[in-house]
Parts: C-alpha cells; structure tokens; sequence
C-alpha cells in the first residue's frame, strides 16, 4: 500500500533519485569486478609451486673475474654445502620456482609440426628433483647415469651428434595432461629444439615456471638430465633451520673463495612473498577502492536520507496525527530506500556485464562468474537499508505536534 506514495513522491524529486541511483549502480558495477579481480589475485597468490617450500634455501653468487674451472668449482661448493649442519640436500640448478628468470622451449611432438606445441620451462641440474622435494605420481625420477654435463650438449647440439644428446626426461602432470589427454604419458616421446627425441620417464605432481607471465600454463615443466656447473644453489633443511643454514651455507661458500658475492639469498617463504607482491599490492588497492566506493555510497544514502526527512516533517506529522506509528513511518523510508537501490542495483548489473566484457576484450580477464552479481545485489541491499536506518529513526522519532508546530 506505500509503493505508490513513495512513486508520487519520489516522481517530484526525479535529479536527485536519479542521481542516487546511477551512483548505486556504479558502486554495483566497479565492486563486483573488483571483488573477482581481488579473487583472481588470491588465487593467483596461492599458486602450487610443486616444492618442499617450507624446507628450501635458495643462495645464488657472482663471481668476480674469470673463473678457470666452473666445474670444479662447483663440485667443491657442493661438497662444502653438504658439510653444513642441517642440510640434507643440495643442487646446482639453472633456475627456480619463482625466480622471474626462466629458460622455456618450444616442444613438438611430431617432427612434421611447422610450429610448436605449446612452450615449457626446463630444470637442469642433477639432484634437482631431490633436492626440490617434487612429487613423484608415475614412472621414475631421472638417476645418475642419465645425465650429461651442460657444455657437452652444446657442443654436441652444435656438431648434430645426437647420440650425446639427454634421451629421456620428467614432466609435470598438467605437462602430461595436456599433451596425451586420458593417457599415460609414460614413454610418450617429444621434440625439443632437436631432432633427437626424448621419452617420459617419469611424472611429477606439479612443478610451477619461475616466471609466470600466463596462470593457464604455470604448470607446464620438465626436469631434464643436464648437469649445470653455476653459482646458483638449492639447499633442502628442516623448517626450523633456514636461517642458521642459510648463514652458514654463505659462510662455508665465502670461506672456500672470499672473492665472490652473494646476489641472491632467500628463504622459499621469501621469494613466494617478493614474487607476489604486485598482486598483494594490486589487491590491497582494488580492496581499497571498493571499501570507499561504499563509503561513499552510504554517506551519500545518509545524506538524502536526512535532506529528505528534514523536507518532510509536516508530511510525517500529519501522518502521525493520523495515526500512523513510528514503524510505519520507519518502514515507509526503508522501503523508499530498497527500490532506488534495486533500481540502481539493476543497472548496476548491467554495467558489471559490460565492463567485465571491456576487459576480457582488451587484458584477457575470465569472465564475471554469474555469483558475483547476486552477492553484490545482497551486499548493496543490505548497506543501504544499514545507511537508511539512521534518517528513518529521526523521521519516525518526530512527534506529530512539533512536526504540525514546525510549518
């Protein structure tokens, strides 16, 4: 019985309706996708590495002038770092999870291809698996006698002598799902850079890129058996001894050669931090905006509120005096309340649609799920009618003389 006078009265005040409207309808619209795009980075945040991350120390040198002997050098400062107190692993590795540095190759699985597959990232190093801490789901880790030293492959990649080229390797499981959906990936075969084939030995649950510039492929990683004689190490500990090994990993390595210096020297925990830190940013600040674009949408519910209690108090002092309750009166403001903001809530959702296509267009975004819409719808509703309240408890608190008095 109130939704007609609240039409007539709201029909006298169409600019300032209308206003409040439109500004529901865009607090509507740029919440919704920035609450998805808030998910989307959380998500993105929690991304399996595939590691025994809370048992890794990463130590990454430089050193200063020529070195003679960088397989030596190596060997020596792996024998160093398996002295340290605490360690139960150590490798060589060309790269690591989270690293933003990352080798990728194309990969074939028919030499007849004219373009590649899809594109992968490759982890060298012997013991790199172990000493990472990966999964193991199907078929074998990669073993000593499979691997070859790194400058050996390239000389011969270089001289087309495939016979000294790696024959086999390990995949991740979404590597292997989505070259040979629903099938055993075990002794499947790929090409990579070369006409020497290389067969699956083994599957491992998960292995995230060290750069992941696209979240569908994160996951898209073999282990190969090269040998790679660097400065850059994986040190595997128990949990509570990071820091001390880590300490004393630089100590021992800086004690066999002081000339060198440490360019990179993380717990895992760390680097999954300094990684991610855009996407926290970029969530802190979308979580921002949508705290004050309801803020401000409150505020603005408050105010009209208020302007239009204080416009109407002969109109509620006669209703008083004619018998109208105050939870009638607090039931006429909420209500006026709820269809402009299912009004702007309606256009609200329109505009979410047509933005989340604006980005899918333009940055690659997935679509608005669907329940993200009738979430917002809920959340708007019910601080709308939180925003009213106030006004509707000064309106239904005039008594009916003083409003009539007032005029």
């Amino acid at each position: 019985m109130e939704i007609l006078p609240i039409l007539a009265t709201l029909r006298r005040h169409k600019i300032t309706a209308a206003l409040l409207i439109l500004q529901i309808a865009l607090t509507c619209a740029i919440v919704c996708n920035a609450v998805f795009l808030i998910s989307q980075r959380l998500h993105r945040m929690d991304m399996p590495s595939g590691v025994a991350e809370r048992e890794l120390v990463h130590l990454e040198l430089a050193n200063i002038g020529a070195t003679s002997d960088e397989k030596a050098r190596t060997a020596e400062d792996l024998a160093a770092l398996r002295q340290v107190p605490g360690v139960t692993d150590v490798a060589s590795v060309n790269q690591v999870p989270f690293g933003n540095s990352s080798w990728n190759s194309g990969i074939k699985l028919d030499l007849q291809q004219k373009t590649s597959t899809l594109n992968m990232t490759t982890y060298y190093g012997e013991n790199a698996a172990q000493a990472l801490g990966v999964q193991l789901v199907a078929g074998r880790m990669l073993q000593g006698d499979d691997y070859m030293d790194f400058d050996d492959v390239v000389k011969a990649a270089q001289a087309g002598d495939t016979k000294r080229l790696p024959s086999v390797l390990v995949i991740t499981q979404a590597l292997a799902e989505r070259l040979w959906p629903g099938q055993s990936a075990l002794g499947k075969q790929l090409y990579l850079g070369s006409d020497t084939p290389l067969r699956v030995v083994g599957v491992v649950r998960t292995l995230v890129r060290p750069s992941v510039w696209d979240d569908a492929l994160a996951q898209y990683s073999a282990l190969l058996p090269v040998r790679i004689y660097n400065n850059n190490y994986i040190i595997r500990t128990a949990p509570g001894d990071r820091e001390r090994v880590l300490q004393a990993a630089i100590a021992a390595l800086k004690k066999a050669d002081p000339h060198r210096v440490v360019i990179n020297k993380h717990i895992w925990s760390d680097m999954r931090r300094d990684f991610f830190r855009d996407d926290r940013a970029m969530a802190t600040l979308l979580a921002g905006v949508c705290v004050a674009l309801l803020v401000v949408t409150s505020l603005g519910i408050v105010g009209l509120g208020s302007f239009w209690v204080a416009q109407r108090r002969r109109q509620i002092g006669v209703r008083r005096a004619l018998g109208a309750t105050r939870g009638n009166i607090l039931r006429y403001f909420q209500t006026e309340n709820f269809l402009l903001a299912t009004l702007g809530i309606a256009l609200g959702m329109a505009l979410a649609y047509g933005i989340n296509l604006f980005l899918m267009h333009h940055y690659e975004l997935p679509r608005l799920p669907a329940i993200y819409l009738p979430i917002g719808a809920i959340a708007l509703w019910l601080i709308g009618q939180a925003a009213v309240l106030g006004p509707a408890l000064r309106a239904a608190a005039v008594p009916p003389v003083v409003a009539t008095r007032s005029v």
